[in-house]
């Protein structure tokens, strides 16, 4: 191909130039790699520590009264394919009496392997063991140590019955919040329905995960609609957290974009500079048979050689970046994500490719004989 043959010499003319176009857009593939996958595994991280290890719905009874069965989880998790997860639960509240402190608790009592889909209690045990027989209870760390609570010591709550339930505690567990560490207890389905009364199929709440956290308004809705219960889901509950996470990825495309005009301007300004250097050269090309069209490619060509050569250089270049934010002692990483690097690398090519059609079109409207009488 003729017009690739005289990009690719064009560009070999100016090596130092043409080195220089390429780091610029590796520079700026790099950053917007890195800032997309910095944002973006913060993000998840958040979302992780908010809403990884706790219900993103929970199903009530209409009536304050009211119980839900145990069949309503089945149900729910058949009609919904967002849902991972979906457990009965009974909740309650007891009072922790210690010395003259006295200390609310919000006790969770369900079946010890449905607690540990939503929970990830096993995961998360810093002493003890995951187990929940008749009688037993998980704390958390904050509370364990606060009361000089260990494994093996007896709980004893007051109940709102105004009775006494004494329960061994089996382990002691760290769930990454404070408030959950320090007054959540989570006790076995058959001590919570004694507590509160209830039959073997009588359940206060069903807590609910779904693959796609972002998806919990639609699903809550269309879940208390088919089954007339109330939904509360994590989104509503947690406006502050959307609402900044929504600031984070606003910034980030903003400072993507602004990489992008600077790669895209630096390339124009590149091809443009060499339209000018050039214009004897293609005159001459032109005068001697070249069309327009071919003419113009010549910029096209040396646009995509630019591009494909800043933006290979930018992946190793944001890899590598990736890979040294990896030796920064912070509690979270960077995971890169093959599909946002390969949309990185496209935008890349678009732009550079872009950036190529005003000199193109300068190029095909030369005048060869005018070009060859100025000189």
């Amino acid at each position: 191909m003729l017009s690739f043959r005289i990009a690719a010499r064009f560009l070999k003319s100016s090596p130092g130039q043409s080195a220089l176009i390429i780091a610029g857009i590796a520079v700026g593939i790099a950053t917007q790699i890195f800032v997309g996958s910095l944002i973006t595994s913060l993000q998840d991280d958040l979302i992780d520590s908010a809403v990884g290890s706790s219900p993103h719905i929970t199903l009530t009874a209409a009536d304050d009264d009211a119980t839900v069965s145990g069949e309503l989880a089945a149900a729910a998790a058949k009609d919904e394919p967002l849902i991972s997860t979906a457990v009965p639960v009974r909740t309650l509240s007891a009072i922790f009496s210690s010395g003259e402190d006295s200390v609310p608790l919000s006790i969770t009592g369900a079946d010890a392997a449905g607690l540990d889909t939503i929970y990830k209690l096993s995961d998360r045990l810093v002493s003890g063991a995951y187990r929940l027989g008749e009688g037993e209870a998980l704390v958390g760390a904050i509370f364990a140590d606060k009361y000089g609570v260990a494994e093996g010591d007896t709980l004893e709550l007051l109940l709102p019955s105004g009775s006494i339930a004494e329960l061994e505690v089996s382990g002691v567990f760290d769930l990454g919040q404070a408030t959950a560490n320090e007054r959540v207890v989570f006790i076995d389905a058959g001590s919570a329905a004694e507590a509160l009364g209830l039959a073997d199929d009588e359940y206060t709440a069903v807590q609910i995960q779904l693959s796609d956290v972002f998806a919990s308004a639609e699903v809550a809705e269309r879940l208390a609609s088919d089954n007339d219960v109330e939904a509360t889901e994590w989104q509503a509950e947690n406006e502050q957290l959307l609402s900044g996470l929504s600031a984070q990825s606003g910034s980030s495309t903003m400072i993507q974009a602004f990489v992008l005009i600077a790669v895209a301007l630096g390339i124009a300004s590149t091809l443009a500079i060499s339209a000018v250097q050039k214009t004897r050269q293609i005159g001459i090309l032109k005068a001697i048979g070249m069309g327009d069209a071919a003419a113009g490619r010549i910029f096209l060509w040396q646009a995509a050689l630019l591009g494909a050569g800043g933006t290979l250089g930018g992946i190793a270049l944001g890899y590598g970046l990736i890979a040294l934010f990896g030796l920064v002692p912070v509690p979270f990483s960077i995971r890169p994500e093959p599909s946002f690097i390969a949309l990185s690398a496209a935008i890349g090519m678009t732009v550079a490719l872009l950036s190529s059609v005003i000199p193109a079109r300068s190029t095909s409207r030369l005048d060869p004989i005018e070009v060859i009488q100025n000189g």
